[in-house]
């Protein structure tokens, strides 16, 4: 007899651990056998108990929508018969914080990274070549062209040079939260500690002004810092040639830089859900959750984002931040999205996506559910905004679309060195400069896809491993690539297309 799981006592649903026909009694836990009423699909939901039309659906313990209309024990629950409607939340503030407990020395952990003058410390040792502006990005992409893997074996200690070109950077008021935001991005970038060295390249007459951007940054030209504009130098060609003389002055000293032991609480990971299901937020993101309280309690900082993938779920954040004003900071970024997607005609429980729906996720308030126990058990220690450089260590919230390369680009931004990226369908993702491990939230996508996947998540599903037991193994994963080794993302060379600076406002 097959085996469905109800996650939580209160639930009127549990999930289908295996594809389910008509007439097939299974077996749910605790409780009489029930017979399937239609075929249910691997990973979507069967009610559990009758449940009345315009009645609460229920998993985890937590509302996930509302009967469109009377359910039977046995029916399939999905977009067919569930529906988004008001829920109250209790936000609490507060109410489940708790110290957290720290490693002591004795206990702490230890990867091999670099240490940068401002100390900061990289996991990888990149030239980056950024872009003000759109206009500049095919000189960008042409310079680090010429450094190919030949050309960059007289320099074994440089992981590669790369180009991050995006759409933006003109055609926008210096005044408004759009250009704030942008600037936020490169201030980040230039400080990133994953490159050890920078070329910065400007058209010249753009609104995004290199002088502006090195200013706003702290940071002048020196030997592994340097900029010009396209229309000062003469035109296209002689701006590639210059690109290239500069990033071989700077290659000698990049390539001066090694690895020494630092302590784990210089890691700052930035969590990512991507391709989602039903599994997701019970195999792979509260293991990534377990490994995230134990970066936490080694004394580093993780970052929690995708804000419109935690609607519906900010209650339980709220109800764990450190003080009421970092739990009141988050509700102004979730009033804030409120808006901004009411005034750009769409909703924020626009979501989830089709593939998320195949793979037996309903409504947004059932992802984000899943999705916010990414972020562990400890305390929510700050809230910042997209690319805003932390302040403290700890659990942190970067308020960020949920679009996986914006988002990924803020908390690059905001300093993450390492990011690990749960997924239940297949995501196809990197980010150079900063490595992404790979997590899956069931064994079939790993089997398809282990090229592009690190650890497989699936097995906590049938017990074969605990959640705690993985995720002390993603913690092992972690220090390894923040090390040097390599993620899969990284073999596969991904990374160079994936700068994604969050626009805002209107362009003219």
């Amino acid at each position: 007899m097959k085996t469905i799981l109800q996650l939580n006592s209160q639930d009127n649903i549990a999930l289908a651990l295996d594809d389910l026909v008509t007439g097939e009694q299974v077996n749910n836990t605790g409780a009489a056998p029930l017979t399937i009423l239609q075929p249910i699909a691997k990973m979507h939901k069967v009610a559990v108990a009758p449940i009345v039309k315009g009645a609460a659906i229920k998993k985890y313990g937590q509302v996930i929508g509302f009967a469109a209309e009377n359910i039977l024990p046995g029916a399939h629950v999905h977009t067919h018969n569930c529906s988004m409607g008001a829920v109250d939340k209790n936000y609490d503030f507060c109410r489940n914080a708790q110290p957290t407990a720290y490693f002591s020395a004795q206990e702490m952990r230890y990867f091999q990274g670099y240490k940068r003058s401002n100390g900061a410390v990289g996991t990888r040792n990149f030239i980056g070549i950024l872009t003000t502006v759109n206009c500049s990005a095919t000189v960008a992409k042409q310079v680090a062209q010429y450094f190919s893997a030949s050309v960059m074996q007289a320099w074994p200690n440089v992981d590669g040079v790369v180009a991050l070109t995006h759409s933006s950077g003109c055609g926008m008021r210096t005044e408004d939260e759009g250009y704030a935001t942008l600037q936020r991005t490169f201030e980040g970038f230039m400080r990133q500690p994953n490159f050890g060295g920078l070329i910065l390249i400007g058209l010249g007459c753009e609104t995004m002004q290199i002088k502006n951007v090195l200013a706003d940054a702290g940071l002048c030209e020196n030997n592994t810092v340097a900029a010009f504009d396209i229309q000062a130098v003469g035109g296209t060609r002689k701006a590639i040639e210059q690109g290239i003389r500069l990033v071989e002055s700077i290659l000698p000293q990049v390539n001066q830089c090694v690895r020494t032991q630092v302590p784990a609480s210089e890691l700052i990971i930035g969590l990512q859900c991507g391709g989602s299901d039903a599994f997701s937020g019970i195999t792979a993101n509260p293991a990534l959750g377990i490994a995230s309280d134990l970066i936490v309690r080694l004394g580093g900082t993780v970052f929690l984002s995708e804000t419109p993938e935690i609607y519906g779920a900010e209650h339980l954040l709220t109800q764990r931040a450190q003080s009421p004003e970092v739990a009141e900071k988050l509700l102004a970024r979730i009033r804030w999205w409120e808006d901004y997607t009411q005034r750009n005609g769409f909703e924020l429980d626009n979501n989830p996506s089709p593939g998320n729906k195949q793979g037996g996720l309903t409504t947004i308030l059932e992802k984000s559910l899943g999705a916010q126990t990414k972020g562990g058990a400890t305390n929510l220690v700050d809230v910042c905004l997209y690319a805003e450089a932390p302040k403290t260590r700890g659990l942190i919230f970067m308020d960020s679309p949920g679009y996986d390369p914006v988002s990924v680009t803020g908390q690059v931004a905001s300093g993450a060195n390492v990011i690990c990226f749960t997924t239940g369908r297949g995501s196809a993702f990197g980010c150079k400069p900063v490595p992404s491990i790979k997590l899956s939230s069931n064994t079939a996508i790993y089997q398809r896809m282990q090229e592009d996947i690190d650890l497989d998540c699936g097995p906590v599903i049938d017990g074969a491993i605990s959640l705690e037991a993985m995720g002390g193994a993603i913690v092992d994963k972690i220090l390894a690539i923040a090390s040097g080794e390599y993620a899969k993302s990284e073999d596969l060379g991904y990374g160079d297309m994936e700068f994604n600076p969050w626009k805002i406002g209107a362009v003219l």
